[in-house]
């Protein structure tokens, strides 16, 4: 338990640049909130079928872990972001992630070109399945496999 409370500690200048962040409050439908700029501006859609979406993403600077790699939690919201895309009905109801599974296969670097495709998996009632595969554009590394599970409520029919 010590190592890992250790490794979770803040350097000295981490601290300093967390204490430096500012963060206004978000006018919704107005502009972009701090969660949309910090982690999923960048994404390109390229192609959009039914059942699939490509998108290009360079790997930026603010998602790097300390090893200079894409940090595990940028990639894991990657993975919920593009695979509820894929499900997203303008005028619906959002849909709630119900469960993801990631395989961590390999590492992106800062300025890294990934390609990000989702493939619809299945649907049962209201969950729908969807697997979304990050893959390095100039090696064609796979970087991780993630299955998202989501869950929309039907409208009612009252």
């Amino acid at each position: 338990m010590g190592k890992t409370i250790e490794l979770l500690k803040l350097t000295v200048d981490e601290s300093r640049i967390v204490s430096q962040l500012s963060v206004p409050p978000h006018r919704p439908n107005l502009e972009s909130s701090f969660y949309e700029e910090f982690s999923i501006r960048g994404i390109r859609v390229d192609r959009v079928e039914p059942g699939l979406i490509t998108c290009t993403f360079k790997v930026p600077a603010r998602l790097i872990d300390r090893n200079g790699y894409l940090s595990s939690g940028a990639i894991a919201n990657l993975v919920d972001e593009i695979g509820a895309a894929l499900m997203f009905v303008v005028g619906s109801p959002m849909d709630v992630s119900v469960d993801m599974s990631i395989s961590y296969l390999s590492n992106a670097k800062a300025e890294d070109e990934l390609e990000i495709t989702s493939k619809f998996l299945g649907q049962k009632g209201g969950y729908f399945g969807t697997l979304v595969l990050l893959k390095n554009k100039a090696t064609g590394e796979i970087v991780a496999e993630g299955r998202h599970s989501l869950f929309k409520k039907h409208a009612s029919k009252l």
